[in-house]
């Protein structure tokens, strides 16, 4: 199996593709009603989901993450574009330059920034 990709389902979808839009750049696709940014040979995309209103309420139960070699510059970066702190880069133990900075959108999804694996 390859996971490809995750949805985020808002009833403001186009709230947040304007969001990600700031931090990642031009979406790669834009097709029916659905934005999507592509991370290697993964994808991201929001849409609107008829189950889905206001905020997340369990904004931890699901977490997406991005591997990226400099998880500070990356965190600063993000966080000058609007991203929401949830909490700044950290060690979770393990080897000292291994890093993880979590942050959310609009909805209050959460998704982090790690150092590679």
């Amino acid at each position: 199996m390859n996971m490809s990709g995750i949805l985020i389902g808002s009833e403001n979808p186009d709230r947040l593709a304007e969001f990600y839009t700031g931090l990642f750049g031009k979406p790669a696709m834009e097709d029916s009603g659905y934005t999507s940014w592509q991370f290697g040979r993964g994808w991201l995309t929001v849409g609107a989901h008829d189950q889905v209103t206001g905020k997340n309420t369990h904004p931890g139960r699901v977490i997406w993450n991005l591997e990226t070699p400099d998880v500070q510059a990356e965190f600063e970066r993000l966080k000058a574009a609007g991203a929401i702190v949830v909490r700044e880069p950290y060690n979770p133990g393990g080897p000292p330059e291994m890093l993880i900075a979590t942050l959310a959108d609009p909805d209050d999804n959460y998704f982090q920034l790690m150092s590679p694996m």
